[in-house]
């Protein structure tokens, strides 16, 4: 079951990225008491009284004249509306109920999605909360005061925003059909293969309109096996400021990749991998999907017998963080190679499903540690005991080791590298986590 997407909402210097910050427990989020700064990460994972959420901070309008304020105030929230189970609208008590509120209020109040309307910077309840009261004026049920600042109320807040999530296992039985999110910049073609892989050839059950409004769902049926699609197509905007168009397009890959097993990474050929395409590949990296990467547009490609070698060898620099990614030439405007995207949507699917014998694992394990001595500080060396998986999609392992603090990332890499070389684990992300047990007393 996918986690509930929580987006903030709210017009510029209410305090958004504060809260997001508060809330994710870190300062992700670059804030100023400018409006319009926020240009980093803009989701988090947030655990509130046992229930997990993916929060989205919206922030980041940076109009180019005043006149646009209106019109990019009016995007965010759509994106809002589109991608979250619950939004949680921001306002300032400092400055007041504004027209700006209102305008915000009116298109939230008619997405037949659950509202949380909290009034930020309270600092001081008994002082405020008269100004507080003024916000019953958006319609959009009682005001919560906080402090993001502070970090006063939030509890209150979260409270109201986890009643609205499904209690686990509530409604229909979990779809056990593998779902491929379709995933990228712009203009790579994502709507294209969705029309291909839904060809003449293939059963098509049904269309049916995803978790947002963008994002469609499309069955598709290949020699006997069925895969549900999330076609993110959507993210194309009127609005043409850079920042505010990669904004969007990072916001939908969040919510499609939350509900995917396999996410299909693509890129346009002609153009070659960006930084862009890292920051989405990031997402489903850090989620542990499965990770194919499309290089789409090949069939435009000029091409000599070292192209694939030059264009694989650029992706592997730029995504050097999943090179365990794999990756199809395709064209969806030809259909070249489609069928290959099947056939690795299924290793993938394997690989990501992989448990391996606890037995075959500590063999690999004492065989890597003869091989290459574990490193050591100020005369104590790192020793490992022991290892066993303990889940899977993705697979996970635990290492037990007399010292976590010597055991170097570049050890445990040293460590993944040979569980691949014996079990290859192909598209899909390995997770260690580390822990520490005493040594026996002989």
């Amino acid at each position: 079951m996918s986690k509930p997407i929580v987006a903030i909402v709210g017009r510029p210097n209410v305090g958004k990225s504060t809260l997001f910050n508060a809330l994710a427990g870190a300062r992700i989020s670059i804030v100023q008491d400018t409006p319009g700064v926020t240009r980093d990460r803009i989701y988090a994972d947030v655990s509130w009284v046992g229930k997990e959420f993916t929060m989205i901070d919206t922030g980041g309008i940076e109009p180019d004249s005043q006149e646009l304020i209106l019109s990019q105030m009016r995007e965010q929230a759509q994106i809002a509306i589109d991608t979250a189970d619950v939004i949680l609208m921001l306002t300032d008590v400092r400055q007041g109920l504004v027209d700006a509120d209102a305008k915000v209020a009116d298109m939230l109040r008619r997405a037949n999605k659950p509202v949380i309307l909290a009034v930020n910077k309270v600092d001081d309840f008994q002082k405020y909360m008269i100004d507080v009261y003024e916000f019953y004026n958006l319609g959009l049920g009682e005001p919560i005061p906080i402090s993001a600042g502070s970090k006063l109320g939030l509890g209150d807040m979260l409270d109201e925003i986890v009643k609205y999530f499904p209690e686990a296992g509530a409604g229909d039985i979990e779809d056990e059909r593998p779902k491929i999110a379709i995933v990228g910049k712009p203009n790579v073609g994502k709507s294209s293969l969705a029309n291909k892989l839904c060809g003449k050839d293939r059963a098509i059950v049904s269309d049916v309109a995803g978790t947002t409004r963008d994002a469609i769902d499309t069955d598709v049926t290949f020699e006997g096996r069925e895969y549900v699609f999330i076609d993110t197509a959507g993210i194309r905007r009127k609005n043409k400021i850079k920042g505010e168009i990669e904004r969007y397009s990072i916001i939908r890959a969040v919510t499609a990749i939350e509900r995917a097993d396999v996410v299909l990474l693509m890129i346009d050929g002609t153009e070659g991998v960006t930084e862009q395409d890292a920051k989405i590949a990031g997402i489903a990296h850090e989620r542990g999907k499965g990770i194919i990467i499309a290089v789409n547009k090949w069939d435009a490609v000029e091409k000599d017998d070292k192209t694939i070698y030059r264009q694989t060898e650029r992706i592997r620099q730029v995504l050097s963080f999943m090179l365990y990614a794999e990756i199809v030439f395709i064209s969806a405007k030809t259909g070249q190679r489609l069928h290959k995207i099947f056939d690795t949507i299924d290793v993938v699917l394997q690989n990501n499903a992989m448990r391996v014998a606890t037995g075959v694992l500590n063999e690999i394990l004492a065989e890597a540690v003869a091989m290459q001595q574990p490193p050591s500080d100020k005369g104590k060396r790192l020793k490992l005991f022991y290892i066993t998986q303990v889940a899977v999609k993705p697979p996970t392992f635990v290492i037990f080791v007399n010292d976590k603090a010597l055991m170097h990332f570049s050890y445990t890499r040293y460590i993944e590298n040979r569980i691949r070389e014996s079990f290859g684990f192909r598209g899909t992300a390995l997770k260690f986590m580390i822990r520490e047990r005493k040594e026996d007393k002989k």
